[in-house]
């Protein structure tokens, strides 16, 4: 039977609050038959799915709508910046009435004022913060608790209303402390979270916001000498466009009339325009800055550089690392043990007062805060609240998704676009770095300085090599000029890292790697040489100049702990020369694709972690194969397809900052966790045993929280490169 071919979904999840929502619709999505792989991404609200053509999109939102979520298509420019700024609004209204009800409650715990009418207001003040300000809180626990699951919301919620409870009970002359403003208070600094959630959130969407703003929504077509408005997307290949000075380029084509500059600076990072005039290829998005062109496109809307670096990075942010999956699992079942642990505590205070308070009041007399050992329901409340209080919102649920949305911030600022969020922890463990070298180490503009073939075998070189994918064939058909046309080939063969080759009538024509290297060839020079029928006619002698960062990449890497390894298909003159200039010791050279997959297999076999660096189709294997696969932007789209991070722009220097930015990323996380779960695992008993004042542990856990924060900014500028985009 065939196997199905696999599907990739990329879609909005609308409903979420915290790391318990994002793990249930994973969870839903996951059983969902036909589902491969799924993952859910808090911080961008999105979701990414693999699976087979029989799963279609309804199918995947019932099975969201089943746990109390919905889906969306939508991934309108606008959704993040909405989000933020009823999250500012929420936030402005929250302030202002928690801080006045704040500083009056504390002037009148540590400075004895009593005013008659602050029992009522607290109670009025608690109750319009809760039911208008945390609305969306309510909402969000109320669909947890309907579909018989907790979130974050739910430990919001029951804490806030738990905390008005008291001071309605307090009102009415029971023995107990009145916390209504502490229910304030745990909304202020949860919808506080909640802002610099959002902000992060629309801060890592300006990548998605900044490529849609590239492409414009139409294209001057040209229809019988006359220009026509069309709408893109139904605009197709070899169709011919106008573009005229100040415009943007709707679609990737290769110019036929025309010269211009043309800025390319959102999409490569290079500053400097680059002249285009006929014949040159053109990037859909760039901007046209001085002259008119006339444009052949090459490609459907859907296909276009821009389109796929778009999807590229929608695919992105609904991807995670093991260490966060981990942190949701944990995080899962925080929330109901918290809740537990709340209630046995306001239990065993309420049953076995006596015993309890003779224990712990001694030790209540060394705070600086008073506590509630006065009564059983008075002692009950105060345990139950401050435990309550203590978790939400709890920094494990904030310390690896905040982390990720700076990290992958950084990265795009960077030059580089994680398509695989695990090779971010995978990264740090990684010995060898296998460097493939055109378009790698090199720029990847290769020129031809020499070439001998006969008048007659040019016009079938010249076909065959416009058929072919490999970085060399632009400087082959520049050397080569316009040549006759003739009839296409049959039989057309490409083989990675070999060469290209089709029948005319009886004949057999190669254009590739010579069977044997001429003897008059340069030996640091790559040779693609022409066969009829096995029968070598001539070569073309081809160089190409070595990136600039190159030299300096492959230092970093080594000061970084990796070894760097070169992996190329070209001949060993023209490998070593490289090697030696760029400081590479260990060198493997005139080998096949299967070759750098067995060179990477080999180095799996014994233990080590190995990065594959490369940009063309003989790489995608190697690419796939590798623990870690990094593809040049600029490189063949069957590359980019299997790489797990993509270079946009620059050279392997690029491969260092993603290195850089991993580690930190990765100490980061590790500490954020640490610090998070060490907070809990010492604060929750101090409030179960009633020592913490629910005031106090409001404050702990905003502090464990702003620290969460604070520690993941420090992933900001961690590449050490110059941010240019």
């Amino acid at each position: 039977m065939e196997k199905e071919k696999d599907n990739k979904m990329n879609f909005s999840v609308v409903g979420m609050s915290c790391t318990t929502c994002s793990g249930i619709v994973e969870k839903a999505l996951s059983k969902v038959d036909g589902v491969s792989f799924a993952s859910v991404n808090l911080a961008t609200q999105t979701a990414f799915v693999v699976a087979n053509d029989a799963v279609t999109f309804d199918m995947l939102e019932l099975s969201v709508k089943s746990v109390g979520y919905s889906i969306s298509k939508d991934f309108s420019i606008d959704l993040d910046e909405k989000r933020y700024r009823e999250a500012r609004a929420d936030l402005i209204l929250i302030w202002g009435i928690g801080l006045p009800m704040s500083l009056l409650m504390f002037s009148h715990m540590f400075f004895g004022f009593d005013f008659s009418w602050y029992r009522h207001l607290e109670i009025i003040a608690s109750a319009f913060a809760i039911f208008y300000c945390g609305r969306k809180t309510l909402r969000g626990a109320w669909i947890a608790i309907t579909h018989l699951h907790t979130n974050m919301d739910s430990l919001i919620a029951i804490s806030a209303m738990a905390s008005l409870l008291t001071a309605i009970m307090n009102l009415y002359g029971f023995n107990i402390p009145s916390f209504g403003t502490v229910g304030i208070m745990i909304l202020m600094l949860h919808l506080t979270g909640r802002y610099i959630e959002s902000h992060l959130r629309d801060r890592a969407a300006k990548q998605v916001k900044k490529l849609l703003t590239l492409q414009p929504r139409e294209a001057r077509v040209i229809v019988e000498e006359e220009y026509v408005m069309v709408p893109i997307k139904a605009v197709k290949p070899e169709t011919l466009i106008r573009v005229n000075a100040g415009e943007r380029i709707p679609l990737d084509g290769v110019v036929i009339w025309g010269l211009s500059s043309v800025d390319e600076s959102l999409l490569t990072g290079e500053s400097m325009p680059v002249v285009k005039d006929v014949g040159s290829d053109v990037t859909g998005g760039a901007m046209n800055l001085s002259g008119s062109l006339i444009i052949k496109t090459t490609k459907a809307d859907e296909d276009t550089f821009l389109s796929k670096m778009l999807n590229l990075v929608r695919e992105t942010q609904g991807t995670k690392i093991p260490l966060q999956a981990l942190a949701d699992r944990i995080t899962l079942r925080f929330v109901p043990i918290v809740i537990s642990l709340a209630s046995l505590s306001a239990l065993l205070w309420f049953l076995a007062f006596d015993t309890l308070s003779a224990f712990f009041a001694p030790l209540a007399l060394y705070l600086p805060w008073p506590t509630a050992y006065t009564s059983p329901i008075g002692a009950a409340t105060y345990a139950f609240v401050a435990t309550l209080v203590i978790a939400c919102p709890c920094a494990l649920g904030l310390a690896t998704p905040l982390a990720l949305v700076v990290c992958t911030g950084e990265a795009s600022r960077s030059g580089l676009l994680i398509r695989n969020a695990e090779a971010i922890q995978t990264l740090n463990e990684v010995n060898y770095a296998m460097l493939d070298k055109t378009g790698t180490l090199t720029e990847g503009n290769p020129t031809v300085t020499k070439w001998k073939l006969p008048e007659e075998a040019r016009p079938y070189a010249y076909k065959l090599e416009s058929l072919s994918g490999h970085p060399v064939t632009k400087a082959v058909i520049a050397a080569l000029g316009k040549q006759s046309d003739i009839p296409e080939p049959e039989n057309i063969t490409e083989t990675a890292g070999n060469g290209i080759s089709g029948t005319w009538g009886n004949d057999l024509w190669f254009v590739g790697r010579p069977l044997v290297y001429p003897r008059n060839a340069d030996k640091d020079m790559t040779i693609v040489e022409v066969r009829k029928n096995e029968k070598p006619l001539g070569h073309f002698a081809i160089t190409d100049s070595i990136r600039e960062d190159s030299a300096m990449a492959v230092k970093d890497l080594r000061a970084l702990g990796i070894t760097p390894i070169m992996a190329t298909g070209d001949r060993m003159g023209v490998a070593m020369r490289i090697a030696r200039q760029v400081g590479i010791k260990e060198v493997h050279s005139e080998i096949h694709p299967q070759d750098k997959l067995s060179l990477i297999q080999e180095a799996q076999v014994s233990g080590a972690k190995v990065l594959m660096v490369g940009d063309g189709m003989n790489d995608a294997a190697a690419l796939k194969g590798a623990h870690v696969g990094i593809a040049m932007g600029g490189g063949m789209d069957l590359a980019v397809d299997n790489a797990d991070i993509v270079i946009l722009k620059g050279g392997i220097s690029k491969v260092v900052a993603a290195v850089k930015i991993a580690k930190k990323t990765q100490t980061v996380i590790r500490q954020n966790l640490f610090g998070a779960f060490t907070y809990n695992v010492i604060a929750i008993p101090l409030a179960m045993s009633g020592l913490l004042h629910p005031i106090v542990a409001e404050l702990a856990m905003a502090a464990s929280s702003i620290t969460v924060i604070l520690n993941s900014m420090r992933i900001a500028g961690s590449s050490g490169t110059n941010k240019n985009v």
